[in-house]
């Protein structure tokens, strides 16, 4: 049988080799008197250019917060512009990508259940544009559907209730046929949604909270991000827009929010010591009880909230995240950042047994199976490429229904986004889910051959939702279909 890990690595035409991270547990000193020695050169500006000696050698940035132009009436207001910009991915290798008001990847908002947000965007770029939040409750008009573009030039307000309860959700654009592309330059941020339950434990919080966007590159010998659909051969790993980083953390408890941002790649991520993490949130939010594990698992547009507790290494120590889902050689892909503890800090946080209550499930009224396919250069749902003219599934207002998702591919891995809803996963491969498959969830995986069972409730707003696989260039091939909730 093919293993999670045998079956990414065939579905994307490209087999991993050796794993080349040096010791599980590095000293800080190690970096540091490298830094004092001439730095070598870059002779091109291309993925091989960053070789294993070159990494780590610059700090992992945290996205600014965006602050609200007014907050006037209970209501947080936000100007956003898409634009072009310039950055450094790789040390001395200025690269064009495209941003969220400058900034790769976006700016952080940070919003709380029952104060709405509203986020004027404009589209100062030269390709129409549509801003989804994804893992958000919103009408129709403010979903960012696939063909509500907005035209370069022109400028759109989205409103966001925020009547759902905490969830690390994320925005990024949705324009069908450019999203794969658009995504993949930069348009993406973090939009993180809290609530009187979460703050009301003693986790890590403040500078101890930390969003870690997780995607890939492919930068050409000009230091700019060559996009081809389905490319394996972006293998730059990158942690909030940079190459292969550092992070500098306290021997204390740390919160990070994991979100893998890439188009198509999966990771499979641990700590080089093999340590333990503990998961405590997924992608609607806290899980209802936090678990151990020392392996995290995030298809493209999944996230995980995880604890890491670094008082257990002395000051000194670094730890390398390590990923070892392919594609690509292990010795490109398998690194993603080093964390560097580098003092000592007070920590009053901890992680409680119960972090909340999820209600019941309803009795179902209702069971449909969706049946996930690709052959280049098409994908499909029920054998159909999307037509945004053809509504495929009719669901009833209020209805709670089981939704059995099949991956008919024996080689490509897909995974399963719904708009507007989250769901509860019931089965896998008709058993149990695991632990990683708990919570409220929004995006969920499935390697080839796989059938997920899962149950949404349709009981907030009426009208059209696409749903999709969100390996963002499969959805840009056409594996995307369209639900009419009323």
């Amino acid at each position: 049988m093919a293993t999670r890990r045998t079956a990414l690595g065939a579905g994307l035409g490209v087999v991993g080799a050796t794993l080349v991270t040096g010791a599980a547990l590095t000293p800080v000193a190690t970096r540091q008197a490298a830094a004092a020695e001439p730095a070598g050169a870059v002779v091109k500006a291309s993925d091989d250019a960053m070789t294993v000696s070159d990494r780590f050698s610059v700090a992992m940035p945290v996205p600014p917060v965006l602050r609200p132009v007014s907050t006037a009436g209970g209501w947080d207001v936000y100007d956003v512009t898409m634009r072009p910009a310039e950055c450094e991915i790789i040390p001395g290798v200025r690269s064009s990508v495209l941003t969220y008001n400058g900034s790769f990847p976006g700016p952080t908002i940070m919003a709380r259940s029952g104060r709405p947000v509203i986020v004027r965007q404009r589209n100062a770029l030269t390709m129409p544009t549509s801003v989804h939040l994804h893992g958000a409750s919103v009408a129709q008009e403010h979903d960012g559907a696939p063909m509500d573009t907005i035209a370069p030039g022109a400028s759109r307000t989205y409103f966001y209730p925020n009547r759902q309860p905490h969830a690390s959700l994320w925005y990024h654009d949705h324009a069908h046929h450019m999203e794969a592309e658009h995504v993949y330059r930069g348009l993406s941020g973090s939009y993180l949604l809290t609530d009187s339950v979460e703050q009301a434990l003693p986790l890590p919080s403040g500078a101890y909270d930390v969003p870690i966007a997780m995607r890939d590159v492919h930068i050409d010998g000009e230091g700019n991000l060559a996009y081809t659909m389905g490319d394996p051969e972006r293998t730059t790993i990158l942690a909030n827009g940079k190459a292969y980083p550092y992070f500098r953390v306290a021997a204390r408890k740390y919160r990070f929010r994991l979100l893998n941002s890439a188009n198509i790649r999966a990771f499979d991520l641990r700590l080089s010591d093999g340590s333990e993490i503990v998961r405590i949130g997924s992608d609607g939010g806290l899980l209802p009880r936090p678990y151990t594990t020392d392996r995290i698992f995030l298809s493209a547009g999944e996230r995980a909230d995880v604890v890491i507790d670094f008082s257990r290494y002395p000051v000194g120590t670094g730890i390398v995240l390590e990923n070892s889902a392919p594609p690509g050689d292990l010795a490109k892909i398998g690194q993603v950042l080093r964390f560097e503890v580098d003092r000592t800090a007070r920590d009053d946080s901890e992680i409680p047994a119960v972090l909340r209550s999820l209600p019941r499930l309803p009795e179902p009224t209702g069971e449909r199976t969706i049946k996930l396919t690709m052959q280049p250069p098409n994908a499909f749902i029920d054998d159909k490429v999307y037509d945004p003219d053809r509504v495929d599934a009719f669901v009833r207002h209020g209805a709670s229904e089981v939704w059995t998702v099949v991956n008919a591919n024996e080689v490509f891995p897909h995974n399963f986004h719904m708009h507007l809803v989250q769901f509860r996963v019931l089965e896998r491969n008709g058993q149990t889910p695991p632990p990683s498959d708990a919570g409220l969830k929004d995006t969920v995986n499935l390697m080839p051959g796989e059938t997920v069972k899962l149950q949404a409730t349709f009981d907030t707003y009426r009208g059209s939702y696409v749903y999709h696989c969100h390996m963002l260039d499969h959805s840009a091939m056409g594996m995307m279909a369209t639900m009419k909730i009323g």
